[in-house]
Parts: C-alpha cells; sequence; structure tokens
C-alpha cells in the first residue's frame, strides 16, 4: 500500500512542476497520467500493484468525481449562464438525449447480443463530455466566449444529469437480470436515492454556505484553509447520503448548485483554492485507470472491430450529430456547431460509471467494458492532441469573419 502512495504521490509532485508547459502543447494532464499508469501497472514495470475490483479504487474514483461535480456545479457562473443560455440548454435537453439514443441504435446494429437496458446503461456512460480534456479549448481567449462557455457548462452539468438516469437503467438492468418481472420496485429505489441525495445536499449546501458567509465576513477563514471547506462540504454531502442511502453524486452536485450560487463574494477564491485538489484526485484517477483498467481489462475482454467502431462512432456521430441537430435554429455557422460537436471528451464521468457498473455483474459486462476502454484511451488521444490546434484555427476563422462582418 505504502509502495502505491509513494508512487502516485511523487508522480503528482512531479507533474505539477510542468502542469503549465503541458497546458499549451499537445500532451496534456490525463494523457501523461494514462501513460504512467500503464508503464507503472502490472504490465508495465510492476510499480503500481492495483486491482480493478478493489474498495480503494472505487472510493479514490467516487470522490474525484463528487468533488468534480460539487466544483463544477458550483463554478456555473449564472451571469454567463444567462447570457449563453440557450447554447447549453439545447446541448443538455435536446443533444444529451439525442445522443443516449443514438448510441442505443448504433449499439443495437453492433452488439445485437447486449440486452436493451445494457445497450442503454454503455450509451449513458458514454454520453457525459470531460471539459479537462479539451482544457485548450474552454480556457482559450480566442475562442469566441459562448463557444467556451457553452461547452463549459455542458461538461459541468451533463454528468450530473446522467447519474440518476444510469442508475435507473441499472435498477431496472438488475431486477431484470435477477429474474423479477416488474421494475416498480428499481424505479422506487431509484426516486429514494434520487431523494434522499436531493434532500441532503439542499441541506447542507445551504447550512455550508451560511456558515461560510458568515466565517468570511468575519476574517476567520486563514488563506492556507481556503479550499478545505468546498472540498469537506463536498465530500461530507457524497459520504452522507451514500450512507444513508442515497446517490451521493445527486447530493454533490445539486449542493454544488446551491452552494455557488448561496456563497456570495467569497464564491470565487473558496472554490478556486479547492480545485488544486480536484485536480490531483482527477490525475491519480487517470493513473489508476491506466494501470487498473486498460491494460489488465484488455487482456480479459475481446475489444475487436466491433468496439472500435461503436468507440469512433460515439467521439464522431453519436457526438456530432446530436449537436448538430440541437442547434439548429441557433445563430451560429456551420463550423462552429461542428467544433462544438468534436470537443465532446470523454473521461472522468465515464471511467467512475465503469467503476460502479463493473460490480453489477451484466451478462454483457465484458463487452460494456472494452468499448467504454476503448472509447475512453481514444478520446483521451484524439481529443488531448488537437484541442489547441484546432482551437487556435477556429479562433482564427471567427476572428477574421466578424472582421470581414465590420
Amino acid at each position: 500500500m505504502y509502495e502505491n502512495i509513494a508512487i502516485l504521490a511523487l508522480a503528482a509532485f512531479a507533474y505539477s512542476l510542468v502542469a503549465g508547459r503541458l497546458s499549451r502543447g499537445l500532451v496534456n494532464g490525463p494523457v501523461v497520467y494514462l501513460v504512467f499508469g500503464v508503464l507503472a501497472g502490472p504490465v508495465g514495470f510492476g510499480w503500481l500493484v492495483l486491482g480493478m475490483g478493489s474498495e480503494a479504487i472505487g472510493m479514490i474514483a467516487e470522490f474525484t468525481l463528487a468533488l468534480v461535480l460539487f466544483l463544477d456545479a458550483s463554478n456555473a457562473d449564472l451571469s454567463v449562464l444567462r447570457r449563453v443560455l440557450r447554447l447549453p440548454a439545447r446541448l443538455l435537453l435536446i443533444g444529451l438525449p439525442l445522443t443516449i439514443v443514438l448510441g442505443i441504435g448504433f449499439g443495437r446494429l453492433l452488439f445485437p447480443e447486449l440486452g436493451f437496458l445494457e445497450l442503454a446503461i454503455l450509451a449513458t456512460m458514454l454520453a457525459p463530455t470531460d471539459a479537462a480534456l479539451g482544457k485548450g479549448v474552454v480556457t482559450n481567449p480566442i475562442v469566441p466566449e459562448p463557444v467556451r462557455e457553452g461547452l463549459n457548462v455542458e461538461s459541468g452539468l451533463n454528468d450530473g444529469i446522467c447519474v440518476p438516469v444510469l442508475f435507473t437503467f441499472l435498477a431496472l438492468a438488475s431486477q431484470s437480470h435477477a429474474g423479477t418481472s416488474t421494475g416498480e420496485i428499481a424505479l422506487t429505489l431509484v426516486a429514494e436515492e434520487i431523494g434522499i441525495g436531493l434532500g441532503v445536499g439542499l441541506s447542507l449546501a445551504v447550512v455550508g454556505a451560511w456558515a461560510l458567509r458568515h466565517a468570511w465576513s468575519k476574517g476567520w477563514i486563514e488563506e492556507n484553509w481556503i479550499g478545505i471547506p468546498v472540498v469537506g462540504l463536498a465530500l461530507g454531502c457524497f459520504a452522507l447520503t451514500q450512507q444513508m442511502g442515497g446517490s451521493g453524486f445527486v447530493a454533490a452536485f445539486v449542493g454544488g448548485l446551491v452552494f455557488g450560487s448561496m456563497v456570495g463574494e467569497c464564491k470565487h477564491q473558496v472554490v478556486e483554492g479547492a480545485e488544486g485538489m480536484g485536480e490531483v484526485f482527477s490525475l491519480l484517477t487517470w493513473v489508476v485507470f491506466g494501470a487498473a483498467v486498460v491494460m489488465q481489462h484488455s487482456g480479459m475482454v475481446a475489444i475487436d472491430w466491433r468496439v472500435v467502431l461503436y468507440a469512433v462512432l460515439s467521439l464522431t456521430v453519436i457526438r456530432m450529430l446530436p449537436v448538430f441537430l440541437s442547434l439548429m435554429g441557433v445563430d451560429a455557422p456551420n463550423d462552429a456547431k461542428l467544433f462544438i460537436g468534436w470537443f465532446g471528451p470523454r473521461g472522468l464521468a465515464s471511467i467512475v460509471f465503469l467503476v460502479i457498473v463493473v460490480g453489477e455483474d451484466l451478462p454483457g459486462e465484458n463487452t460494456i467494458i472494452a468499448t467504454t476502454i476503448a472509447t475512453v484511451v481514444l478520446s483521451i488521444l484524439a481529443h488531448g492532441l488537437t484541442a489547441n490546434p484546432l482551437a487556435a484555427a477556429f479562433g482564427a476563422r471567427h476572428k477574421a469573419r466578424s472582421a470581414n462582418e465590420s
């Protein structure tokens, strides 16, 4: 255990020294950490001894997603959101459901051995996007603000939206696999999980935001503790809800939305102070993914041409066509719609969903694992390598177009 901790800690230290330099190039954090995880894992040098089914792996992945959900929701800038609401609203309310539906449709063609619920689970696992893989897009000022903020808001909210959808499909699939004739019990359990999550997340966020505002106004919070309240509240929402039998991810997402809207003038400082911890957790999850999932499971499950084709379709047609359709009627050129459609990288949420699904013992589990691994790895490479170059090219075209119009 201590050897694993030492390797992970030193890897985080080493990356922190060059993170800024790498962010301006073609290779980003997830790429570096994934490659490091593969090399350090059992099929590489054997430094990291990790198992996909271990409790520690699940906890790291779950805590990471809970913290990221809370931070993303807290970061939602309502003033900016109101200005660009039409874009993320269409992406989330039209594009996201269409992505899941299209994913199920292509899954039926390529994986006829999977049942409808298994295909729905796979499609939902691969629907949420990860802004970290496209950081060169959402942080690049040359990209028009509506596009940057639209993608940022979409990636910050779609994983939270997909959580109850995935849990509903999982509950129905578990009931079906167990031979139960009705899904009413399963849906009732999901409703209870979501309800508990909503209640705990809302309550803790209201109390936490009030307490933090009061402490901030009194000057009680020292600078070196500035990010800890957010991390503590995020993980508290998650863990307490899980203990009560609810969905901790729903609680983290709702808690973040409420906290961000109530905490007031200190929001930027406290949330920014917690983001470093979120980055560390995220990158450690990528290492674990490379060491304990990619290579180990790639040797156990069949990654055949159907899996690779679905992964390619997931990043192109399954993502880009719904985005294009959802933005019909929006005053944006076609290249902007294609640009938004392409930058739908799959990452952290899909990894955590994979960890959750592995323990469900579904009949089509091997196909789901293989397809998720292939899609995430392909996304890391494709989106990581194209983020900065395509952002620069798109920004230049937009600037030239604006100059011509003026």
